[in-house]
């Protein structure tokens, strides 16, 4: 399983997702709902505001936003919306997936959210916290237990 980890790109996982949610609406059109457009889009635009604050945060404290090469990471940032979540980036890409569900107005095709968290968790945010945690220690640590890995 760890040859998993930190090996496929946040979007990539987030594009798979999307492309499930689709077969999922395909195979199962019995399991619809009506709502009205606003919510998914007012659901993409909030996941893009929060994960462009995470980015903005990032560069304004010089360190690297690239999810598969954590050992760019030049600081432990925990201002702006880092003293919300730990990862505003997958936070937003969640919220995007969930536009998505919303969009195919399909129930089933909810379900690659706890999939897409899940997975996300496993394969990306705990090697990454690893990582952090050897190369930042005692600092990376407080920062771990005063904010939640999500929300």
């Amino acid at each position: 399983m760890k040859d998993l980890e930190l090996k496929i790109p946040p979007l990539l996982v987030v594009v798979i997702c999307m492309l499930d949610m689709l077969i999922l609406r395909w195979l199962f059109p019995s399991l619809s709902f009506q709502l009205t457009g606003w919510w998914s889009l007012g659901s993409f635009l909030l996941g893009c505001l929060i994960a462009l604050l995470g980015v903005v945060e990032f560069r304004r404290h010089r360190t690297s936003v690239h999810p598969v090469q954590v050992e760019k990471s030049t600081a432990v940032v925990r201002s702006g919306i880092y003293r919300v979540t730990r990862n505003p980036m997958y936070v937003g890409m969640c919220l995007w997936l969930l536009a998505f569900g919303f969009y195919l107005e399909n129930w089933l095709s909810l379900v690659m959210l706890p999939v897409f968290i899940a997975y996300i968790t496993q394969f990306q945010i705990k090697p990454e916290e690893r990582f952090l945690l050897a190369k930042f220690g005692a600092e990376y640590q407080h920062y771990m237990d005063s904010v939640r890995r999500w929300l």
